[in-house]
């Protein structure tokens, strides 16, 4: 069966699509212990994607009320906000922890970098302007990125900026040449005066873009923005392989986001030090188009479904025509018929064939295009050689999520928000929470279940914004697989996770 945009938009094609996936079928009717409330396929072979994953145990309460983990697995804390000292003085680790990639591992450790997602004043502790990190002074104890080493089992040894005098540092993306290109999630013009905690002061330059950050002591950064990679909210990027393509993610909403490419100039191969390789026009800006059996673009990714899962659509690509946003913000410069949209891009990981991709969720009146179905998170795999994207994670909509009150009594088993993600050194996801009331860290197969790794004990947190609330951020990796840091945001804390990994994601 075809699919329209008629079908689409009218809701008629969901029951016809399911029988396109002759045994791979949706497991709609898997026990709730095991799907943990995700609606899931079976995929066949050469599907591409690696990883089995089994079952986690039980979590368990820690007594230090911070993380609930499985019986085997323990925890180190490797920085934490106002208490980790940084070195040469700089101060006390900043607060609210976001995007984290591991971007060197030799015999001596790990490195990592790190966001910090902050505007003027928003803590106390903001990320300090040293000499050689400021993009922009009057950007005043705000975002910016540190840089982490470790030993092997994730100990830290040292901590120090990056970059600084940037504004919300949400996440970003790991380079194949071992850097970190973190993203600014505002949009900002220069000249905009902010007040915040009895401080005023005014940008004085504009906001919204991506930066690269490198391994050197903060004296030898480089603060300049990747133009080429456009102005608008970012979140997460992946480089493809080829080192040609950049894919770009935009956490966004009236109207909702886009998904980008970034394609390099003829002859040009990206390396360490974009922003002085890269003109402010290099390459070419591209948005993303969904493209249904009848050669129409899907207007928004809220109209697929569960039915859909295992499906890949064609994809195609419409230049950005002012990547620079002087006059209207990218994701306003098209119509609803010339683009895909989507409530809350969010994570993008990199692997050798594609990249995955999450929205985040979708249930309120603003996020939804009329027809559209409320989730409560998807997960998707972009095929760079075929310009495919296949749906293969989908968490049904479940009204708890809008709401905020008691700790539901299965916490464990039920799971909203995707948001950070990361690929396992097996071929599985790890993704991140950022939904309501328990805030998780996941173990997913890609077209298959989902299961806890972790608790948030800290806090059990209720809604976006409220006081109690606190995500799960920035999942990454050590390459051999020993180590798995994710941060909780607030109070920004990072942790080092050791425990059997390859037993239950291999």
């Amino acid at each position: 069966m075809t699919i329209s945009r008629r079908q689409v938009l009218s809701g008629t094609a969901a029951a016809g699509v399911g029988l396109t996936v002759a045994g791979a079928l949706p497991t709609l009717a898997e026990p709730a212990a095991a799907s943990h409330g995700q609606d899931d396929y079976r995929p066949g072979h050469g599907n591409g994607h690696g990883g089995n994953g089994r079952p986690f145990p039980p979590l368990q309460d820690d007594p230090k009320g911070i993380l609930a983990l499985p019986a085997g697995f323990s925890y180190k804390i490797v920085t934490r906000e106002g208490e980790t000292d940084m070195a040469g003085g700089q101060g006390k680790t900043p607060a609210y922890h976001d995007g984290t990639g591991v971007v060197g591992s030799d015999r001596n450790g790990l490195t990592i970098i790190q966001n910090h997602e902050m505007t003027p004043y928003m803590s106390t502790y903001g990320v300090p302007h040293i000499e050689g990190t400021v993009y922009d002074p009057g950007a005043e104890n705000a975002s910016g990125c540190t840089v982490i080493t470790t030993d092997r089992d994730g100990r830290k040894k040292s901590e120090w900026v990056g970059i600084s005098g940037t504004v919300r540092n949400c996440a970003g993306g790991v380079t194949p040449w071992g850097t970190w290109l973190t993203c600014e999630e505002t949009f900002i013009n220069a000249g905009t005066a902010w007040s915040a905690a009895g401080h005023t002061g005014t940008y004085q330059k504009d906001h919204g873009y991506v930066f690269e950050v490198l391994t050197t002591d903060s004296k030898h950064q480089l603060p300049k923005p990747i133009k080429a990679f456009g102005r608008f909210e970012h979140e997460a990027l992946a480089v493809e392989p080829n080192l040609k393509h950049v894919y770009l993610s935009e956490d966004a909403s009236g109207p909702n986001g886009l998904f980008y490419r970034w394609t390099a100039p003829n002859g040009t191969r990206l390396r360490q030090g974009l922003a002085n390789q890269l003109s402010d026009t290099a390459g070419k800006l591209e948005a993303m188009q969904i493209r249904l059996d009848d050669g129409s673009i899907l207007p928004d990714v809220a109209f697929l479904t569960s039915a859909q899962l295992g499906r890949p659509f064609k994809v195609s690509w419409i230049e950005v025509p002012d990547r620079d946003a002087r006059t209207k913000t990218i994701r306003t410069q098209f119509t609803d018929e010339q683009v895909t949209r989507g409530k809350k891009f969010e994570g993008v990981w990199s692997t050798s064939k594609g990249c995955y991709i999450v929205n985040s969720f979708a249930f309120g009146a603003s996020d939804l295009p009329a027809g559209a179905t409320k989730h409560d998170g998807m997960v998707w795999f972009y095929d760079y050689e075929d310009q495919t994207i296949t749906l293969v994670t989908y968490f049904p909509h479940n009204p708890e999520s809008e709401g905020e009150g008691a700790f539901p009594k299965f916490a464990d088993m039920v799971f909203d928000g995707p948001d950070n993600v990361t690929v396992t050194p097996w071929g599985t996801l790890v993704l991140a929470e950022d939904g309501v009331k328990a805030s998780h860290v996941l173990s997913s197969v890609p077209g298959g279940p989902t299961y806890a790794i972790a608790r948030n004990m800290i806090v059990n947190g209720t809604s976006n914004g409220a006081s109690t609330y606190s995500e799960f951020t920035g999942p990454t990796f050590s390459p051999d697989g020993r180590v798995l840091f994710v941060n909780i945001q607030a109070p920004g804390v990072t942790l080092a996770i050791t425990g059997p990994w390859e037993k239950y994601l291999g």
